[in-house]
Order: structure tokens, then C-alpha cells, then sequence
């Protein structure tokens, strides 16, 4: 059902009006709902292979890695991400770490400090719910420091960022776009269900009363960290079926590009293969 390549589809174009992005938008997917519940676990046995073969190349020397960054407004679906499109992965290889409010200790160092020590090691897949750029989002919002501060932080990223990708890291930073109606309508059902009422905060309120302030910080951070080795990808979220479909292939389309395959031995197999078979009974 895919039209045209995922990545080519949810790219984010400098100059790209935020508002003008459609939240209920499916791009790059010809089908409905039923048909993305049909393909997505169908990903599941490529993804297995990529992701161990990219293990395997950690293992023997390569720094290949891999880390997707999700962000967005709260009930944008990160947790659902990590249930239905990154849980296709095998978590004995994945690098999971949900940043919150920063401690005391974050907060002595440099912003970066506490993010630069959760990057995926070689041969990893690390997923980071909400991320540095909280604090280009929440902190500009908020005003929790000055102008300058923040134009510094913008340049830091892009640097911690390509140092990143120097080193052998993919990344895919994906904003989840969703409409502040449909996330009225997603805080009314964790209120309404039992089971999802501790999700819930009162402040979530109060931080709707910031959302065009959000949408703008959101759109600076996006113009101004959108680069040719980390792009930014704006992933259509009102509708949770294509939300999910979506972050799959693009973890499926960046594995492929990685371009994996089995380690070459740097032995002689033949060689290993006969010591084994010559090894006398009960020898050391």
C-alpha cells in the first residue's frame, strides 16, 4: 500500500509552514486502517534480520548504530509507538530512555550532558522518548532561560547531532504532529477510563493554554535543526493506525539503507572448522 518511499514523503522542508500540514494526512500510504494493521507486523521478519545484522556488526568492530527520536505534544502517542512500531524490534537491542523533567544533577551541566550519555552504543537501536530538544521546547516556552541561550542551543544540537552521525549513528527525529482538538479529545478518554486515569495531570490542562506557543517553538526547532545528516520527519498522528505504520517504515527504510550484512570472519573458517573436527575425545 506504501505510494512512495516514507522518508521522501514525511521529510520536513525548510520553509514548510507547520500549519499547513494536515494532522489527519496519511502520506505515502494508499490504504485505511485495516490495511495498515494487515502490513504493519508483516515488517517484523526483515526488521529481526536488519537488526541483527547490525548487532553483529557492533559486535566486530563497526559503529553503526541507529537512534529514533520521538517528540511531540502530550497524547501525541509515543507510548503507543514503542507498543505496536518499535516493539516489531527485539528489546535484548534496543537502548530505551524517556527524559522528564530534568534532576538537579541534569541540570549542573550542560543540557547535552544527560542526552550524550544515553546515545546507543555500536550495533544498538536506541529510541528516545521526548529528548534535547525539550529544551528548545518547554524551556523556550516557559522562558526558563534568556533569548541568546536558546540560539546558542540551537547551534549546539546541530553539532552534538553531527558528531553523532560522524561517528556512525542514523538518525530519524520524528515529530508527532497531532491537532489540539484531538488532543482534547485524547485527554477527555484518560479521564473518562479508569484504567488511564494516572496518565492524566492537571497541568496538561494549563499546558494546552501554550499551544500556539509550543507549535512556534516546535516550528523554529524544526527549521532551524532540520539538516542534511539528521532531518526532521513530521509524522501525521490524529490517526493512531497511521502514526504507527509510519514509524515502522521508517525504521525499516533507515535499517535498509544502512546497507548490513553478515561480519566477514577475520579467521579461517575452514581452518576452525577442522581444529573442531580434529579435536581428540575428552581433549582439552
Amino acid at each position: 500500500m506504501t505510494s512512495t518511499p516514507i522518508t521522501d514523503a514525511l521529510r520536513y522542508r525548510p520553509g514548510t509552514d507547520l500549519a499547513d500540514l494536515d494532522t489527519r494526512a496519511t502520506p505515502g500510504f494508499d490504504g485505511d486502517k485495516d490495511d495498515a494493521a494487515k502490513e504493519l507486523p508483516d515488517l517484523a521478519p526483515e526488521m529481526a534480520d536488519l537488526q541483527e545484522k547490525l548487532f553483529a556488526a557492533g559486535y566486530t568492530g563497526s559503529g553503526q548504530r541507529l537512534l529514533l527520536v520521538l517528540q511531540g505534544m502530550d497524547t501525541a502517542g509515543k507510548g503507543g509507538i514503542l507498543r505496536h512500531a518499535v516493539g516489531l524490534l527485539d528489546p535484548g537491542g534496543m537502548r530505551l530512555k524517556a527524559f522528564k523533567k530534568p534532576t538537579q544533577e541534569e541540570l549542573a551541566h550542560d543540557f547535552l550532558w544527560r542526552v550524550s550519555r544515553e546515545v546507543p552504543a555500536a550495533g544498538e537501536i536506541g529510541i528516545f522518548d521526548r529528548s534535547h530538544y525539550e529544551d528548545v521546547l518547554v524551556v523556550k516556552v516557559h522562558e526558563l532561560t534568556d533569548a541568546a541561550e536558546i540560539e546558542r542551543r540551537y547551534d549546539a544540537i546541530n553539532a552534538f547531532e553531527k558528531n553523532l552521525v560522524d561517528s556512525g549513528t542514523v538518525m530519524i527525529k520524528c515529530m508527532l504532529h497531532i491537532s489540539k482538538d484531538t488532543q482534547k479529545e485524547r485527554l477527555l478518554a484518560r479521564l473518562e477510563d479508569r484504567t488511564k486515569q494516572w496518565k492524566f495531570k492537571p497541568e496538561d490542562i494549563d499546558e494546552r493554554g501554550h499551544w500556539d506557543e509550543y507549535q512556534a517553538a516546535y516550528a523554529t526547532a524544526l527549521e532551524r535543526c532540520s539538516t542534511a545528516h539528521a532531518p526532521w520527519y513530521v509524522v501525521p498522528s490524529d490517526r493512531k493506525w497511521y502514526r504507527n505504520w509510519a514509524i515502522g517504515q521508517l525504521l525499516r527504510e533507515a535499517l535498509r539503507a544502512m546497507d548490513l550484512d553478515w561480519p566477514t570472519p577475520d579467521y579461517d573458517v575452514e581452518e576452525q572448522r577442522a581444529r573442531l573436527e580434529n579435536e581428540r575425545e575428552g581433549g582439552e
